[in-house]
């Protein structure tokens, strides 16, 4: 397999998990303005889409959308616990935490990735669009529980941590929701993030 990955990106979720689940698999990074991958290859031929993750699987497909992706990963190794069995209940709370990250939380942050991030009132009030979304995430994790479908870590959990963390980067910070700055120290510990975030170059 192949992980085509922007540092920082959701497609982090992908690269956590790939760790996660002790896979064999190479990286390589996109610059999805330029529609470059880092061999030179032209990323509109890998997904016409322009973003990441993309991941190469077995006969060269290649598999898109962080919510999929996250959970092909998963179903290759059911023991591991980071998303349960097809057609339960259970499974089911975990694609609607997925779907509420990508939807609601992730597309929120949009404003400050755009090439003309909002200043002044526009950003007051982009942020303020932002802190509704995460709201719902810190009163999940207001009884104390270390992830966000108890006490096993999820597929969904490696989304909502990526995300979470793009408030740091954009100077937001996550004062305003202690549970979830409490849940993405914890999870930053996680030796798959370790590894993760070290080869994407995000730490040292």
């Amino acid at each position: 397999m192949k992980l085509y990955y922007k540092p920082g990106a959701c497609s982090l979720a992908s690269h956590i998990a790939l760790n996660e689940i002790g896979a064999t698999f190479d990286i390589e990074s996109v610059d999805t303005k330029a529609g470059k991958t880092e061999s030179g290859a032209d990323f509109s031929q890998i997904n016409p889409k322009g973003y990441v993750p993309v991941l190469e699987v077995e006969g060269g497909e290649h598999l898109s959308e962080g919510a999929a992706v996250l959970q092909f990963i998963a179903d290759k190794a059911p023991d591991s616990g980071l998303v349960p069995a097809a057609g339960t209940i259970e499974r089911t709370r975990v694609q609607s935490s997925l779907n509420y990250v990508g939807s609601e939380l992730h597309k929120a942050f949009s404003p400050f990735f755009s090439d003309n991030p909002p200043e002044g009132a526009k950003r007051d009030e982009a942020i303020a669009r932002l802190s509704d979304k995460f709201k719902h995430v810190e009163a999940t994790l207001s009884d104390g529980r270390p992830f966000l479908h108890g006490d096993k870590f999820t597929v969904a959990d490696a989304y909502a941590f990526v995300v979470s963390q793009w408030a740091l980067f954009t100077g937001i910070g996550l004062d305003s929701w202690p549970n979830v700055a409490k849940f993405v120290e914890r999870i930053r510990e996680r030796p798959a993030v370790v590894k993760a975030m070290t080869a994407e170059g995000l730490i040292g």
